[in-house]
Formats: structure tokens, C-alpha cells, sequence
């Protein structure tokens, strides 16, 4: 039997410029959705509320990487991520504040990469005002993870602010390098990790230790000034007695985040 004959090269440009004519028109339906999410919340009496849902875009972007044959995770991550940042942004108010520290560029690339192109975005001088913009209505706050500087400390004493995402979204590019938080309920998306903070004093091993033997899987992310921020594998709830029983005075759960997709 015959093999088919190649399609040549015009032909497969062709075929492209097709299929770049039906993503868009698919885009262009989501947006017109996005735009009717919006209406539908406002009649209900929900306008006001910020749009953000972490979970649900977590759940999202696990079933297209599910189905996917050759996309790359990196490409799909990036693509849907705009997407749903531009459909965020047309649903009411939404902008960052990005704290870097001394890696300002590389927190700002991160910012992109997870919120996309269509929301503002400001760099904070200090950690207080990116947290202070993540109080106000549709305000992201991006915050570096820095060996000087225990800014996610005050999130204990923040009850309406909570961690919902951990940047970058890939391992592939790079361990947890910042956080961003939000006025948004943090709910559990079926992969994730809680950060929790104590001020024990004991070593970041005796305190893994102490959770371990509680069922709770620990990881330090990062210690300053007498505290320390743990990643607890999966989703704990805020009041879960092996926390009230782990080491510290001062401590407490201060949001989850959907772990890395390529993992």
C-alpha cells in the first residue's frame, strides 16, 4: 500500500493559519463567557466580590494537562494562564503588587507567568505595601521568600489575607521562590501544600520531626527573625488539632496553594 504523500510546506501553513483562525474565535468565546460570569454574579448580588478562584483554576489546568498529547506542560501552563488572567480582568478590578527584594526582575517575570499580561502591575518598595494592596478590592500581593525578611509572619495577625498561590507554578522552573496572597477563600483544589508558621525555637528537623509523628509532612521553606514558614504536604484546615499540638506559642496555618504541575 501506497504511504500518503507529505503535505507540503504551503499546506501545512495553511492548515495553521486555519487553526489560528479557531483558537481565536474559541478565545474570543471565553471572554464573551468571562464577560457573562460577570453580569450573572451582579444580578445575583455578587459584584463586588473578587472573581479569583484558585482552586478551580488549579482543577482546570489538571484536566487539560490530563488530556494533552503533545503540548508541552510549560506551554500549557503559560497559554491558560493568560487566558484566565484576561478573563479574571474582565470580570471586575485585579492588579499586583510585587515585593522582590533584591531579585525584583525575577519576582516581576514570576508575577507574568502566573497572572499574565492583563492585570497592572506595581513594585512595592517594602512588603508592607504589597500586602497592603492585597487588602484592597481585586489586589494581589506578590512577596519574595528572603532569609532576611519575615513578612508571611504577619499574615498570623491578617485573618482576611491568605496565601493562595507559590510561584513558580512548574518545578522545572525552580524550587518556591515567592508567594502571593489575597483577600480570597483558599479552598482545597485535590493537589496541595499549606504553609504554616511557628515560632518554636527548636531546630526546622525536630520541628518536622514533631509533625511527622502527627501525620503531617513538613518542609522548611524559609526562617528570619525568630520565625519559620513550613510547607505541610496537602490541604490542612486553619483548626486542625495536630497544629494546636505541633511546637510554638505563636503559630498558625496562613493559606494553601495547588503544588507544582509538573510533579
Amino acid at each position: 500500500m501506497d504511504e500518503p504523500k507529505p503535505l507540503s510546506l504551503d499546506a501545512v501553513r495553511n492548515r495553521i493559519d486555519e487553526i489560528d483562525t479557531a483558537v481565536l474565535r474559541l478565545i474570543d468565546e471565553r471572554a464573551d463567557l468571562a464577560a457573562a460570569v460577570a453580569q450573572a454574579k451582579k444580578a445575583a448580588g455578587e459584584g463586588d466580590a473578587f472573581a479569583l478562584r484558585p482552586a478551580r483554576e488549579a482543577r482546570i489546568l489538571r484536566r487539560l494537562l490530563s488530556l494533552r498529547t503533545t503540548a508541552s506542560p510549560q506551554l500549557l501552563v503559560c497559554l491558560w494562564r493568560q487566558i484566565m488572567a484576561d478573563n479574571l480582568a474582565r470580570q471586575g478590578p485585579f492588579h499586583l503588587s510585587v515585593w522582590g527584594g533584591r531579585e525584583s526582575l525575577r519576582l516581576t517575570e514570576l508575577a507574568r507567568l502566573r497572572f499574565g499580561a492583563a492585570p497592572p502591575l506595581k513594585l512595592a518598595g517594602e512588603p508592607a505595601e504589597a500586602l497592603a494592596a492585597a487588602k484592597t478590592k481585586g489586589g494581589i500581593g506578590v512577596l519574595a521568600l528572603t532569609s532576611d525578611n519575615a513578612w508571611w509572619g504577619r499574615l498570623l495577625a491578617e485573618p482576611k489575607l491568605s496565601v493562595f498561590a507559590a510561584l513558580p507554578d512548574l518545578a522545572r522552573w525552580g524550587p518556591t521562590q515567592a508567594l502571593a496572597v489575597a483577600d480570597v477563600d483558599v479552598e482545597p483544589s485535590g493537589g496541595d501544600e499549606t504553609f504554616w508558621v511557628t515560632d518554636s525555637e527548636a531546630a526546622p528537623a525536630v520541628i518536622a520531626e514533631a509533625l511527622g509523628h502527627d501525620g503531617l509532612a513538613a518542609s522548611l521553606l524559609s526562617q528570619a527573625g525568630g520565625l519559620k514558614l513550613f510547607s505541610l504536604a496537602g490541604y490542612v484546615q486553619r483548626d486542625d488539632q495536630r497544629l494546636a499540638r505541633a511546637p510554638g506559642d505563636l503559630k498558625g496555618v496562613i493559606g494553601a496553594a495547588s503544588t507544582p504541575f509538573d510533579v
